[in-house]
């Protein structure tokens, strides 16, 4: 009889030993595949408009979610700064100070890393700063819509950062899930386009000498400055409309940037813009670029891009590009149409400029400064 029960024992004994082996085998294998199957990453591409003057408008969407495997990500170089909100780096930009602070991390960081982008393939690291975002519901298309705002308004609060295409640029959300526990890592790379250069250049130092090349172009025009506001923004006018060709070809390279208006001398409207907008800000005169539709001469609407610059605390509209027309058979334009849109109040620019204050389809709509009524009175 005691031999019975010693047997029945020992059989459940080795039993619930054998039972407790499989679980645990169960839970590793779960862990094991969840960790190496179930991580992927998710990548938003931007896209952020050019605008030319005779362009047709672009059809302009919000970040693509495209599925890559992580294995294809892991040779991207990691950044120093893994988990950082770069709470250090002190802004203070017209459009940056409209967006939201989860932007403005993704804002921060591009101005970290100004220099580390110039090689092309450098990676900015966030790590699991936005864990509280990726974890609620949707998350990670509203982080693709904060990383887009982020990128469209640092490129136009930055035009000295001519040598960046955001549309090659990727933000990489990394799941991983161990059972029930989930966890995030952020960052951002060129994904598999190898870099998010301008085609333009391809090295560090292609993008140096063409820095040099501005900045001499800059000083130049500088060294002429008086101190009076109003002659200083006269002077960068009279520079851009007196040594900047209006490119009708739209297929130059850097026609859309700083370089190509200063330096190669011809540009579209969006290089005009972006160029007074730099020298304005080497001068310390507040000034954005507005974006939106211009009607022609010809009552045809197109995309267009001219400025708002600050005087005594009040705004007025310059327009360089439509200051510089085009003149049939050659030569220059007469003075009046050289000033037409030369610190112009709302009641002259609402007749032919409309701004909308969105730079991409879909994106995030910004407040352009209040334009005086008045166009500026010498």
């Amino acid at each position: 009889m005691k031999s019975r029960i010693t047997t029945i024992i020992m059989t459940i004994i080795i039993f619930l030993i054998i039972v407790g082996f499989i679980l645990f085998g169960i839970i590793l294998f779960n862990d094991f595949f969840n960790e190496d199957v179930a991580s992927g990453v998710q990548n938003f591409v931007s896209t952020v408009t050019s605008l030319g003057k005779n362009e047709e408008e672009e059809n302009i969407t919000t970040p693509g979610i495209i599925e890559t495997n992580i294995d294809d990500l892991e040779e991207t170089p990691v950044g120093e700064n893994s988990g950082e909100k770069y709470e250090n780096v002190v802004v203070n930009d017209y459009f940056y100070n409209q967006l939201e602070e989860t932007s403005k991390i993704f804002y921060r960081a591009f101005e970290s890393n100004k220099e580390n982008m110039k090689t092309g393939n450098y990676r900015i690291d966030f790590g699991d700063a936005f864990s509280d975002i990726l974890n609620s519901s949707g998350g990670e298309e509203k982080l693709g819509d904060y990383y887009q705002s982020a990128v469209e308004t640092y490129i136009y609060d930055h035009p000295e950062v001519f040598y960046i295409n955001v549309n090659k640029m990727y933000l990489n959300i990394e799941t991983t899930t161990r059972g029930s526990e989930v966890t995030y890592n952020v960052f951002i790379n060129a994904g598999n386009q190898g870099s998010y250069l301008d085609s333009a250049y391809s090295s560090k130092e292609q993008i140096n000498t063409a820095i040099s090349e501005i900045e001499s172009v800059k000083n130049q025009i500088l060294s002429q400055k008086t101190g009076d506001i109003y002659q200083d923004i006269k002077m960068v006018h009279d520079y851009l409309v007196d040594n900047v060709e209006y490119d009708t070809t739209i297929s130059k390279p850097n026609i859309y940037n700083i370089y190509g208006t200063l330096v190669s001398g011809s540009s579209v409207c969006e290089g005009y813009a972006k160029s007074f907008k730099y020298l304005m800000d080497e001068l310390g005169i507040p000034c954005v670029i507005v974006i939106g539709k211009g009607t022609n001469s010809s009552g045809q609407s197109e995309n267009h891009a001219w400025n708002y610059v600050q005087i005594n605390g009040i705004w007025y509209a310059v327009d360089s590009t439509w200051d510089d027309p085009v003149v049939i058979g050659g030569g220059r334009a007469t003075l009046t149409a050289r000033y037409q849109y030369f610190l112009k109040g709302a009641k002259t620019m609402d007749k032919d400029h409309f701004p909308n204050g969105q730079f991409t389809e879909g994106g995030k709509i910004y407040e352009f400064p209040e334009l005086s009524n008045y166009d500026y009175a010498i």
